[in-house]
């Protein structure tokens, strides 16, 4: 008899064999995917505040011009700051009290789409 229960005993532990390696494969993976997303994720929140700070800049640089502080066209010189910082003008527009309204999108791409940026800058109230 206890040859018997030693071949069952070793027949159950060869339909288990190698479920731990099966194991440690999945849970390998989905951390491996959790990784990929927050990379994903936080490479979305750069290049967002890269196009936000292209606006803020290319909003300034045109207020500047808008106001006569510096020479040149006020959306024209929007777009040649935004180019600097690798963002291209989408929308830019006067507004009331020498305000100027930029709108920028950045020419680098993510899988997840294009960051934009928005903003508007002018003298103080």
């Amino acid at each position: 008899m206890t040859g018997f229960s030693a071949e069952m005993k070793h027949g159950t532990d060869n339909r288990e064999r190698g479920s731990g390696t099966v194991l440690a494969a999945g849970l390998a993976l989905v951390v491996t995917m959790a990784m990929a997303l927050l990379l994903l994720l936080a490479q979305s929140a750069v290049m967002a505040s890269r196009a936000a700070a292209a606006a803020d800049l290319a909003a300034l640089a045109g207020a500047d011009a808008l106001r006569g502080i510096t020479d040149g066209e006020p959306c024209t010189l929007a777009a040649e700051v935004a180019a600097r910082h690798a963002a291209s003008v989408l929308s830019c527009s006067e507004g009331e009290g020498h305000t100027l309204e930029v709108h920028t999108e950045l020419t680098e791409r993510t899988i997840l789409g294009s960051a934009t940026g928005h903003a508007r800058a002018g003298p103080p109230p």
